[in-house]
């Protein structure tokens, strides 16, 4: 049986409970031992040890063990240190560390739902007022509830009067919902509109009730989303399956490269374990070491930038997942919207219509319509606890005694005048209040406000009827809540006291349209994520008239377009949905279930997607989008501990900077991995081809580490500091199956490889084989310093091309001070360890003459300006093409 489908007394009987005794103590322990306590469960919390193991999934890391494994053996058979290893292990160390410490304390959603719920609650038993702890509340239990309470459980209502309960965090709906006792909703109603049901973790905000618990800890509302968030698993995100492809692709070139090194060395007759070492330290120099540590860096420093800019960033790869966002599902109460109800317009029959924007001071007939309406109004002005005030109450009353208080004037003043004397509470079956004020001559004033169509009106010409029903037809339809007020004076209250036989023959005095505005700054967010070619589709619990009024103010949604509705999602298969999504940019009256299958809906589109929400109903999509977003202000902390990022200003519009320094991110690691691979697959060809020339070992393990390391470590990290073009957001999203490779930089790096290749081969013949002035005369160590100091200076030079696709000259230094610093300092570093004879020692290599200096350094460079040669032939053809593309349209214009 589907409670709110049933009468009350069904409910009860079903239950075996009397809703004047409730459960017995004895029935009620029985019970709790059957149902267990009324308690969301938790999936046990991950360890740390299992943390630290799952980081070894990733294959990055599993190839940085391996090649600290194989390094470590080399180490021990040639006796030659273990620097290589242990910088290895130090880079994995790190990167698991900051991994674990951006996870630790990253599920606290479970226990954040559990706080929703008051630690006692009344209910009855054996007839008996009882406070029990929540936790012990049964499904049977009969609870009282009153204004400020938290509904301990799911329950039927068996007896509400003026009942009132704030589900906006269950629901996402924008005001409190009206309940009734009496009601029956359809069996598939959505939560919404189960107007004879109040659920577990929402707020009384006003009157009071009689319930019957149905449901109890997991089986609750609650409790199902608590369910979703212990099952939804997280994908990998896109930055983490980009780097495994690459791990996987530079894993296999260094293994095939170093089986051609050996089989290579062996056909030539060399020794074989002297050529096992040899291609181990081949696989060895083929692993970017510093791969992940750039990666990682540049992702913190991203983290860094977007505190600045009011986003805070849970989990590192979100940050390189919101550049590659496609879609933002979001939110429109809180998100979207200021989730204050304000009045927008005011209407005086025999007047125009008033519209209102924030600040504005109404004036004139309006005025006196809002005084009389904020007299039949029971919010208060309360302090808030940090020396301010605040307006409680219920949200259309706050909004009018807010306008009212703009203009100077407060209800208490309007109070002491026209002192109350008596009041019909609001319910939501009559739809209206009245509140009765003694007036100065000695007769009472009458206010009654609520739908118009309730309101006991007197007699009025059909043009007049005709007039109400068009203004008020004209506020409905742009979603506007209406409230219209009526009044009479009478000269006495009735003898029996009772006030509902004043409420008759009204004078109608105006209506007032309020509504949840949208943030002023959520239409320009939208148009610029449209700009950035970006798609936001609204997905809310609200009503679907006040979902499209608001899509359609903020440009998501044109006239004509369609608002989606749970019961009609309902309706839709997975499969259905899957091939229909990108037709609906609104949807409302949704549950939790229906935007999980909106947003995977999308993922099953191939789009990378963002979720924003502030609710309790929003965290299973939350967490199971790409990236989850969070309201920091407005937003629940079951919603910020299901997020990847917690937004400190609650401001849309500070999602598409965040997507600006995600795409930032995306760029500088982009460019990272051309950087690194370039050098890396070089060094490959430079062993493999000295090799198999017959020329020797160009590069001792030692030697290639120091430029693995030095050379392109620390330019690589000052590479995190780096800005990518202003143009970045005028560029279509980067697609989730998007390659690292693409626009160009596989070849690239082909380009790159073979001109590193090359230069390095020829300062290597040219040390170890041929004679040049003013050195000792070639030799191994010569060679093979040259190769040192060609190989290290282009890689350092390199770092300075990749920064830009346009000609590096038209970068300065101080666009990043510490990496023009960096690399100087490292082509110092290699530079001494030539001239310092001792320490170059040490490392292998050996003095040479000036000539040998001036080639090292004349073939650094060639590799700079191979690229700028080909930079400058891409960017030309590309203008060539637009050129004639433009010409192309000019003359079919003309035709």
């Amino acid at each position: 049986m589907k409670h709110w489908n049933a009468p009350a007394e069904s409910v009860l009987e079903a239950l075996s409970v009397d809703a004047g005794r409730g459960l017995s103590p004895e029935r009620a322990a029985t019970l709790l031992e059957e149902h267990g306590p009324n308690a969301y469960r938790q999936a046990p919390p991950e360890g740390v040890a299992s943390m630290v193991a799952r980081q070894f999934r990733d294959v990055a890391n599993l190839i940085l063990v391996l090649a600290a494994c194989l390094s470590l053996a080399l180490a021990v058979r040639e006796g030659h240190g273990y620097l290589e290893p242990v910088v290895i292990l130090a880079v994995i160390a790190l990167n698991v560390t900051l991994a674990v410490t951006q996870e630790r304390g990253a599920e606290r959603a479970l226990e954040a739902l559990r706080d929703l719920n008051g630690p006692v609650c009344l209910v009855l038993r054996g007839g008996a007022r009882v406070e029990v702890p929540t936790a012990e509340v049964v499904p049977g239990d009969v609870v009282l509830l009153k204004t400020g309470d938290l509904v301990p459980a799911d329950a039927r209502l068996v007896e509400a009067t003026g009942l009132a309960v704030d589900e906006s965090s269950l629901t996402g709906e924008s005001e409190p919902a009206d309940k009734d006792a009496r009601a029956l909703v359809d069996e598939d109603a959505p939560i919404g509109d189960r107007a004879n049901m109040v659920f577990s973790g929402c707020l009384v905000t006003a009157g009071n009730a009689v319930a019957v618990v149905c449901s109890t800890g997991m089986n609750t509302e609650m409790g199902k989303i608590a369910g979703y968030l212990n099952d939804a698993q997280k994908l990998q995100t896109p930055l983490q399956r980009r780097l495994n492809r690459v791990s996987r692709m530079v894993s296999a070139i260094a293994a095939l490269a170093a089986a051609a090194l050996l089989a290579t060395g062996l056909q030539q007759g060399e020794e074989f374990w002297s050529m096992v070492l040899a291609a181990v330290s081949l696989a060895v120099a083929a692993v970017p070491e510093t791969l992940q540590l750039i990666v990682t860096l540049t992702l913190s420093q991203g983290v860094h930038n977007m505190v600045g800019k009011h986003a805070l960033i849970r989990r590192l790869p979100a940050v390189e997942t919101l550049g590659s966002t496609s879609v933002i599902c979001s939110d429109k109460t809180g998100t979207l919207t200021q989730n204050r109800m304000s009045v927008r317009r005011i209407w005086v029959p025999g007047s125009e219509v008033e519209h209102v924007g924030d600040g504005e001071e109404v004036t004139g007939a309006a005025r006196e319509l809002l005084r009389r309406l904020a007299l039949a109004s029971n919010a208060s002005v309360e302090p808030d606890g940090e020396g301010g005030e605040k307006i409680v109450g219920d949200a259309t009353e706050t909004a009018i005694v807010r306008l009212l208080r703009e203009g100077g004037e407060t209800r208490e003043e309007l109070l002491a005048g026209l002192p109350r004397v008596g009041e019909v509470p609001f319910s939501s079956a009559r739809k209206m209040m009245t509140s009765v004020h003694a007036l100065p001559d000695g007769r009472y004033l009458v206010l009654s406000k609520g739908a118009m169509d309730r309101l006991p009106f007197a007699e009025a010409t059909r043009e007049e009827l005709e007039e109400r029903a068009h203004v008020h037809d004209q506020f409905a339809h742009d979603a506007l809540r209406v409230m219209a007020l009526g009044s009479r004076v009478v000269d006495e209250l009735p003898a029996d006291g009772e006030l509902e036989g004043l409420e008759r023959d009204l004078t109608f005095e105006g209506i007032v349209g309020i509504i949840d505005p949208p943030r002023p700054e959520a239409a320009e967010a939208v148009a610029t994520a449209r700009r950035a070619g970006i798609r936001t589709v609204m997905i809310t619990g609200d009503h679907a008239a006040t979902a499209g009024a608001i899509a359609r103010q903020i440009g998501l949604l044109g006239e004509s377009g369609r608002v989606v509705t749970g019961r009609e999602l309902a309706a839709m298969s997975d499969e259905e949905l899957v091939e229909n999504v990108r037709g609906y940019s609104v949807y409302a009256r949704v549950s939790p279930e229906d935007k999980i299958r909106i947003v995977e809906a999308w993922q099953e589109q191939g789009e990378v997607v963002a979720m924003t929400g502030d609710g309790v109903n929003d965290a299973p999509a939350l967490k199971a989008a790409d990236v989850g977003i969070a309201m920091g202000r407005s937003g629940t902390e079951v919603a910020k501990a299901a997020a990847d990022m917690v937004l400190t200003d609650d401001n849309f519009a500070t999602i598409i900077e965040a997507v600006r320094e995600g795409r930032n991110v995306f760029s500088i690691i982009k460019r990272t991995i051309y950087f690194l691979l370039a050098c890396n697959l070089s060094e490959i060809a430079i062993m493999l081809g000295a090799q198999i020339l017959g020329w020797g070992t160009p590069l001792t393990p030692v030697m290639l580490l120091l430029i693995n390391v030095l050379g392109d470590g620390i330019p690589g990290l000052s590479l995190a500091r780096d800005r990518s073009d202003e143009r970045i957001m005028a560029r279509r999203p980067i697609g989730r199956t998007e390659s690292f490779f693409a626009g160009g930089i596989a070849r690239a790096i082909g380009q790159q490889t073979v001109a590193f290749a090359a230069v390095g081969l020829l300062a290597f013949w040219l040390g170890a084989f041929a004679w040049l002035p003013g050195g000792e005369g070639p030799s191994l160590a010569a060679g093979q310093t040259m190769c040192f100091l060609v190989v290290g200076f282009t890689s350092i030079l390199h770092i300075f091309t990749v920064r830009t696709r346009g000609s590096v000259f038209r970068r300065t230094v101080r666009d990043n001070l510490p990496l023009a610093w960096g690399a100087a300092g490292v082509v110092a570093a290699f530079s001494l360890l030539v001239l310092v004879e001792p320490v170059g020692a040490a490392f292998g290599l050996a003095p040479i003459g000036p000539v040998s200096w001036a080639c090292a350094l004349g073939l650094s460079v060639v590799p700079l300006l191979v690229a700028e040669a080909f930079k400058l032939w891409d960017n030309r053809h590309e203008t060539w093409l637009y050129r004639r593309r433009l010409v192309r349209h000019s003359n079919a214009g003309d035709e």
